[in-house]
C-alpha cells in the first residue's frame, strides 16, 4: 500500500523514497557523520514510510535524530510523518527545526505553510509558502497553495492571479485546474454581487444569470433570463444572439431563427449571427436561404473552413453539385482555419466530413480517381479519430487508477 505522504512528496517536491535516502546520505557525507547505524536507521524509516507504517517510521526517524541531530533532513522527514498523522503543531516545530539547520531545504516551507493553512493561520501560511517559492521559483504546487490560502482568506482576485501563475508552470495539474476554476467562479460571484448592489434592475444581471444557467445546462431558466434581459434592453447587440443560441441548443429551430434574424437587424455586420442563421435555416429545411446566408459569410470570411463546409451542405441540397465540390475542397484547403462560430463542429470533424462529402460527390459525377482519394483520406482521418478516442478512454482509466492508488 502506497504512503500518501510519499505520493505527496513525489508530486510536490519531487522526492521518492530512494531520493530521500540519497539526500539524507549526502547530508551525512557533508556533515561527516560516518555512522552505519544512522544509515541503517534511515533505510528502515524510509521503508516503513513507503509501506505506510507511520508509527514505525516515526520511531526510526526519531532515532536518526538522536544519532545525528544536526542533519536537517531527518527533522524534515519526521515532520512529514507527524504531518500525515495530523499532529500539525509537532510537524511545524520539526519543519522549523529543519529550516534552522538548512534554511534552503526544499519542501520544508511548503509543508510548514500547508500546516498553517490547515490551522486557519493564513498569514503564517502565506509567509512560509512565499519563502518556498523564493527557494524554488518554479514550484507550481507552492503557488497553488498560496492561491488556495488567499481564496480561504477571502481575496479571490489575488488567488486567481496566483493560480494563473501555478497554471503557467504546470498546465496539466488537475488540482491546480480545480482551484483555479474555484477562484474564477468566486471572482464571478463577487462581480455579480457588486453588479446587483450597483443596479439591482440592470439587464446585465439577467444576461449574466442566463449565461450561468447555460453553463449549468438549465436551459429553461436561461431562456427566461435571456427574455428578461431583452425586455429591459431590446436594442442591445448580442442579446438576441445569446437567446437564439439557447433555443438552438433546445432544438427550437423556429425560435432560434427568429432571434438570429432580430440580431441581424440590430447588427447587420454580425458574421457569427449570419453563419448561425444559415446553419439553422439548413437544419430547418430551408437550403436556399442557407445558401444565400452562408455564401455571404464566405465572402466576408473567405478562409474559414467551417463556413465553406456548411455552404457545401446547402449547395448539395439545392442540387448544385459542382459548386458544392468547390466549397468542400475549400473547406479541406482551409482546414487549419476555423472561426468556431457555433462551437458545434471541431476543425477535425469539418475536415473529415468534407472528405466524406467529396468522395460522395466525385462518385456522383464519375470522377472515380478523385472519389477514391477523398474516401481514403476520410477513412484515414476516421481511423485516427477512433484511435485517439480509444487512447483518451485508456488515459482516463489510467488516471482514475492512479488516483485510487494514491489514496490508499
Amino acid at each position: 500500500m502506497k504512503s500518501p505522504i510519499l505520493t505527496a512528496l513525489r508530486r510536490v517536491v519531487g522526492f521518492s523514497p530512494r531520493a530521500i535516502i540519497v539526500l539524507l546520505l549526502t547530508a551525512i557525507a557533508v556533515s561527516q557523520v560516518p555512522n552505519r547505524e544512522f544509515e541503517k536507521t534511515l533505510h528502515e524509516g524510509s521503508d516503513a514510510m513507503r509501506a505506510g507504517h507511520l508509527d514505525e517510521a516515526a520511531a526510526h526517524f526519531s532515532r536518526a535524530i538522536e544519532l545525528a541531530p544536526a542533519v536537517a533532513e531527518t527533522h524534515f522527514n519526521l515532520g512529514l510523518v507527524r504531518f500525515q498523522q495530523g499532529r500539525l503543531d509537532e510537524a511545524s516545530s520539526l519543519f522549523n527545526k529543519a529550516l534552522g539547520l538548512n534554511p534552503r531545504l526544499r519542501g520544508a516551507n511548503l509543508f510548514l505553510g500547508i500546516a498553517a493553512y490547515r490551522k486557519n493561520s493564513y498569514d503564517a501560511a502565506l509567509s512560509a509558502l512565499r519563502r518556498e517559492t523564493k527557494i524554488d521559483p518554479r514550484n507550481a504546487v507552492a503557488y497553488m497553495w498560496i492561491g488556495v490560502t488567499q481564496l480561504a482568506a477571502g481575496d479571490s482576485h489575488a488567488a486567481a492571479l496566483t493560480l494563473d501563475k501555478a497554471f503557467e508552470l504546470d498546465p496539466h495539474n488537475v488540482d491546480i485546474l480545480y482551484h483555479r476554476g474555484r477562484a474564477y467562479m468566486k471572482v464571478s460571484e463577487d462581480s455579480y454581487q457588486r453588479m446587483y448592489e450597483a443596479d439591482p434592475k440592470s439587464w446585465r444581471i439577467h444576461q449574466a444569470l442566463a449565461q450561468a444557467y447555460v453553463k449549468a445546462d438549465r436551459l429553461e431558466e436561461a431562456v427566461r433570463q435571456g427574455l428578461e434581459a431583452i425586455e429591459l434592453k431590446p436594442d442591445e447587440p448580442g442579446l438576441h444572439e445569446e437567446l437564439a443560441d439557447i433555443y438552438w441548443d433546445q432544438s427550437q429551430l423556429a425560435s432560434a431563427e427568429s432571434e438570429f434574424q432580430k440580431e441581424l437587424k440590430l447588427d447587420p455586420e454580425s458574421v457569427s449571427s449570419m453563419y448561425k442563421l444559415g446553419v439553422v435555416s439548413l437544419e430547418h429545411s430551408k437550403p436556399e436561404v442557407a445558401e444565400q446566408l452562408l455564401g455571404e459569410v464566405v465572402k466576408r470570411s473567405p478562409n474559414t473552413a467551417e463556413a465553406h463546409y456548411q455552404l457545401g451542405r446547402a449547395q448539395v441540397q439545392v442540387g448544385k453539385v459542382d459548386e458544392a465540390i468547390v466549397s468542400f475542397s475549400a473547406a479541406v484547403a482551409d482546414s487549419a482555419h476555423s472561426a468556431n462560430y457555433s462551437h458545434r463542429d471541431s476543425p477535425d470533424d469539418v475536415l473529415r466530413q468534407s472528405y466524406y462529402q467529396l468522395a460522395q460527390l466525385y462518385r456522383r459525377v464519375h470522377r472515380t480517381e478523385e472519389a477514391r482519394t477523398a474516401l481514403e483520406a476520410f477513412l484515414r482521418l476516421k481511423q485516427g479519430a477512433d484511435v485517439q478516442r480509444a487512447q483518451t478512454f485508456e488515459d482516463k482509466l489510467r488516471r482514475s487508477g492512479e488516483s485510487s492508488n494514491s489514496t490508499q
